[in-house]
């Protein structure tokens, strides 16, 4: 009988973790100005077996903190204990911004239009570079997991480029109620680890500096199913019992007045193009316009703050291919992720 494959050590920035352990690598990103040395923490769990190695990110914008749940639950998961491969989780990337509750860095640069980065640029531009080197290009795959922006929030969504098979396969399995076909941006970590052939989906849910349990109810179990998918975990590879929804396009509703905004519909809603969205109106006079939709589809994102200024983003709406049944299947899914999760919170959970 043929004995099983043993893994060998795993290397993380200088730290090397035996295999069928888990340690926190604590690599330097830098210091404050009162000489504090800031450090970014890196879960592994380094599985007995060979696998793949799988990097999950969160809170790479400081003030996206419903990915950092996520990665605490997950971490607790007991099926972990069978894990084949590496997984590593980096719950705050950007531990500038999460300590001041912000989406910037101290000199206002966005950490996540900072990639590649280089080692002797501006401060984002340096930490990028240590993540790239040190983290991302240790990596196979890649699950990074953001929020809506302050005062907006998302339909929990799953965006990967439509040229990545791979990636389009996990955006599958991981089976939030949409999938967004979209091209990365420059300076991005998605656009790096996409130049660097590491497929790579990125998780959207919920609101800045917010909890919302459904969104992390679902990062967590879609999590797992794409574990599931790359062998990491163990239990056979099935279908979403409900698919997710694909949309091409998406494109906002702006206000094309200033003033105060009363909302009538909310994510998740399917509308209609001319549907009435919402109304701005003044506080000092009887002026009143609508917001009306500029083409059918589903809110995936919205403003949650009444006071607007002009040009301001109401509303996200994405086109699908089947309007009347769109909203049936994201309540499906939904239900779906309601009926797997445990009675308590960190414990063991169902896969699709």
């Amino acid at each position: 009988m043929l004995s099983s494959p043993t893994q060998t050590d795993f290397e993380l920035a200088g730290s090397r973790i035996k295999a069928g352990s888990r340690a926190v690598v604590d690599i330097p990103f830098g210091k404050l100005y009162t000489h504090t040395e800031l450090n970014i923490g890196a879960h592994v769990l380094h599985g007995k077996r060979p696998g793949p190695v799988l990097l999950v990110t969160a809170a790479l914008h400081g003030d996206e903190i419903n990915g950092v749940e996520i990665c605490r639950r997950l971490l607790k998961i007991p099926k972990l204990n069978q894990l084949k491969g590496t997984l590593i989780v980096v719950p705050i990337v950007n531990t500038y911004g999460f300590v001041q509750q912000s989406r910037y860095l101290p000199d206002r640069r966005d950490l996540n239009r900072s990639f590649p980065g280089s080692e002797k640029g501006s401060l984002g531009s340096r930490m990028a570079w240590q993540f790239t080197e040190h983290i991302l290009k240790k990596c196979q795959f890649v699950i990074d997991l953001h929020t809506g922006a302050i005062h907006r929030s998302n339909l929990p969504q799953v965006r990967a480029s439509a040229k990545d098979k791979m990636a389009l396969q996990m955006a599958e399995v991981f089976n939030a109620p949409i999938i967004v076909k979209a091209a990365s941006r420059d300076g991005t970590m998605r656009g790096t680890a996409n130049s660097l052939g590491i497929p790579i989906v990125l998780y959207e849910a919920g609101e800045a500096l917010r909890f919302d349990e459904q969104s992390i109810n679902i990062g967590v179990r879609g999590i797992l199913n794409v574990m599931q998918h790359l062998g990491m975990l163990a239990g056979r590879k099935t279908a979403p019992r409900t698919q997710s929804l694909f949309t091409k396009k998406s494109s906002w509703v702006r206000a094309e007045h200033d003033g105060i905004a009363r909302y009538y519909v909310t994510l998740g809603q399917a509308v209609q193009q001319g549907d009435v969205l919402a109304h701005i109106y003044s506080p000092y006079s009887d002026f009143e316009v609508a917001v009306t939709a500029s083409f059918s589809g589903i809110v995936i994102g919205r403003n949650n703050l009444p006071l607007v200024n002009e040009g301001e983003a109401l509303f996200h709406i994405a086109e699908v291919s089947e309007l009347d049944e769109a909203e049936k299947t994201l309540d499906a899914i939904v239900d779906e992720v309601d009926a797997a999760m445990p009675p308590v919170l960190g414990t063991e959970i169902s896969l699709v």
